[in-house]
């Protein structure tokens, strides 16, 4: 673990200990050596891993108080961004982690075990069936996501996890004004309310980056999200 991710965490309020240390740098080998086999991150150089995958996941402090959280869901958490991180950093957090594909659930377990992490699991399949399951609709004070899609469509696979009084905080890139826009009224019809947006450049870097804060007002009707495949083709206007 290199002297610049100290400085760059120190910079957004974060200090880690020993222990936390290890378990960053232990998830840095896993990803690398899992990526040989399995496409997880086109990114595998040790200082970008830090800065890009790293720092960029617990960013998230600046907007949210993650810490207050006691359920967390990160949905299409890929190789485990932001929701591993968040985990390491806030141990006692309950946190899941949705994607749809096998191989890198299979990843995320062993990483779990490696690092002897509690108080986490994994589900495999597509966030707009689970959303329907009764013990994981509106059961978590947050939900993030780093998975690539338009806000509204994000916040239709989103939100209806969220319990009312909780938030959804998508991470977006720095050019975000327009997506916002465009997806307030399908924030406002899934039950939710965009409270903040948070622009901040990555520190270490010249990368800019967006938080969403979006709080959950009231509950999500029952049709929402929509049958697999439809949140994406047709967002929500």
């Amino acid at each position: 673990m290199g002297l610049k991710f100290d400085e760059n965490l120190q910079e957004i309020g974060i200090v880690l200990n020993e222990t936390q240390k290890q378990q960053f740098d232990v998830f840095y080998e896993m990803l690398v050596e899992w990526n040989k086999v399995m496409n997880l991150t086109g990114i595998t150089k040790r200082d970008e891993v830090d800065e890009k995958h790293f720092v960029d996941s617990l960013s998230v402090v600046q907007v949210f108080d993650v810490d207050k959280c006691k359920k967390v869901i990160d949905v299409g958490t890929g190789a485990g961004f932001p929701g591993i991180p968040l985990k390491i950093l806030f141990p006692d957090m309950e946190i899941t982690l949705l994607d749809s594909l096998n191989k890198r659930i299979q990843f995320l377990n062993a990483v779990i075990e490696e690092l002897g992490l509690k108080k986490i699991n994994t589900i495999h399949g597509r966030a707009e069936d689970f959303a329907k399951k009764e013990e994981y609709r509106e059961q978590y004070d947050l939900c993030v996501s780093r998975a690539v899609a338009n806000l509204s469509t994000l916040s239709e696979y989103c939100l209806p996890y969220v319990k009312v009084g909780g938030a959804f905080v998508p991470y977006k890139s720095g050019e975000i004004d327009e997506e916002v826009n465009a997806a307030k009224n399908a924030v406002k019809i899934l039950g939710g309310k965009i409270v903040q947006v948070k622009k901040f450049t990555l520190p270490g870097s010249d990368i800019g980056r967006s938080f969403v804060k979006i709080s959950k007002v009231s509950k999500t009707a029952k049709r929402y999200p929509r049958k697999a495949g439809l949140p994406s083709k047709e967002p929500l206007k």
